[in-house]
């Protein structure tokens, strides 16, 4: 939350305030997980922007459990591979997740939570 510099604390109100973000964020769809289906390590991704999935960071495991449980009843397409060689669960779903955009040194897909 911002305020001018020189106007005063408001009392009652936030009249004056406004919320920046501080974090650029988009929407990606979920093709996969590695891990435990109800407790994903870890997703694969498709941005809008690429033709092969990627892998997220790791999941936070409260993070894990919701998704999990939105992943618990779609099906299974068989094992895939990243174009880094890393093997993932291949689902059939239209879950989307929140993702930070261009987080990290080697762009990490950063999953904020599930859409």
């Amino acid at each position: 939350m911002v305020k001018p510099g020189r106007s005063p604390y408001p009392f009652g109100g936030r009249t004056l305030w406004r919320k920046i973000r501080h974090a650029d964020t988009t929407d990606t769809k979920v093709v996969g997980f590695v891990g435990a289906r109800r407790r994903p390590r870890r997703l694969a991704l498709l941005p809008d922007t690429e033709s092969r999935p990627r892998l997220s960071a790791p999941l936070d495991a409260a993070l894990a459990a919701r998704i999990g449980a939105l992943l618990a009843d779609a099906p299974t397409t068989g094992d895939h591979r990243t174009e880094t060689g890393e093997t993932y669960t291949a689902l059939a779903t239209e879950l989307v997740v929140e993702v930070l955009a261009g987080t990290g040194r080697h762009g990490t897909l950063t999953v904020v939570r599930a859409r």
